[in-house]
């Protein structure tokens, strides 16, 4: 009998062995078919033209496919990729709208931001630009100011979507300035820019990527900055906190999530890639004339950011009393 116990032990210790060379072997030759890579807004906007940066450099060995899940402040991309197959091939550019924003605005998520994904890396941030349609009588942001307060009820600002980095701007400034402003969710960027260049709204927070370009041709009229300090793409436009509004700050960010559960030497993988990538001199040039700044991280950088972020929305939507239902 002990005879035959060791042998049914031997041979339970051999394919447990066998089980995990086989694993390791599978983890080894990741990835051995294409990936896809969920952006939850539509083309165009800086999640998108980062996302297809990836896709055109990615050294994996296998092609990234770019995916537009748009809907829902990017809700519905997100949850998409929360509930896909953790195997490392469903990866989202999660924004600070889909992974820090949102738990606040929304009263029912479908997803956890934090709980159903596993951080991979930073990729990027930018502050977002102020921009006013052209025929608004005001040319920083203190007339701004005093236009909406002598005009109250009569500006409207628009964004790509509820819990964007670029709506809760408006939310913040807002409850820090008093004035009132109608928000205008569109069901992207590039529904909302006609209706600014034509006058239906008059200002917008749009990501600095989107917006230099138009501010740039005279086609906007840009304000001020959003970020702690002023871009090097756009030095020579002041921060909104330097404009009379201490404290203002409302950076957009942009990283890379796995849905949870995804094994950590994939994620390794995809974060020594992402870094890789994000290195090259060209690419960096790139990010510099678009007004975004790569800020790569390890995973655990990205998981301790978020839950810094996290805490910091919450208030900002609390203080803002926005709700997205």
């Amino acid at each position: 009998m002990k005879k035959t116990k060791l042998i049914k032990h031997l041979v339970m210790v051999t394919l447990g062995l066998l089980a995990l060379g086989a694993g390791g072997t599978a983890y080894a030759q990741y990835p051995s078919k294409p990936l896809r890579l969920v952006v939850t807004f539509p083309p165009g906007g800086a999640p998108d033209i980062l996302a297809r940066i990836i896709s055109e450099k990615s050294q994996l060995g296998q092609s990234i496919v770019v995916d537009n899940k748009p809907g829902a402040g990017g809700n519905i991309g997100a949850e998409n990729v929360a509930k896909s197959p953790a195997d490392g091939y469903t990866l989202v550019m999660g924004t600070v709208g889909t992974h820090s924003i949102n738990g606040a605005l929304y009263s029912k998520m479908p997803y956890d931001m934090v709980k159903d994904f596993a951080p991979v890396t930073l990729l990027a941030s930018t502050p977002n630009l102020l921009v006013v349609w052209p025929g608004l009588p005001v040319k920083n942001v203190q007339e701004l100011i005093a236009y909406g307060r002598a005009n109250p009820g009569k500006l409207s600002f628009g964004s790509p979507g509820v819990g964007t980095s670029i709506h809760v701007s408006g939310e913040l400034m807002k409850s820090m300035t008093g004035i009132e402003m109608t928000h205008v969710p569109y069901k992207g960027r590039q529904f909302a820019i006609p209706d600014l260049l034509g006058g239906q709204i008059q200002l917008m927070f749009d990501n600095m990527p989107s917006a230099l370009p138009l501010a740039k041709e005279g086609k906007l009229r840009a304000l001020g900055q959003t970020g702690a300090k002023r871009s090097p793409s756009a030095p020579d436009i002041p921060t909104v906190a330097e404009q009379g509004l201490p404290g203002f700050e409302a950076t957009s960010w942009f990283a890379l999530f796995a849905p949870a559960g995804t094994p950590k030497d994939i994620i390794a993988k995809i974060n020594a890639d992402s870094v890789r990538l994000f290195k090259q001199p060209d690419v960096a040039e790139k990010l510099k004339i678009l007004g975004l700044d790569p800020v790569l991280s390890t995973p655990e950088e990205l998981a301790k950011y978020q839950q810094e972020e996290i805490a910091k929305w919450a208030k900002v939507v609390k203080a803002s009393g926005a709700r997205a239902d």
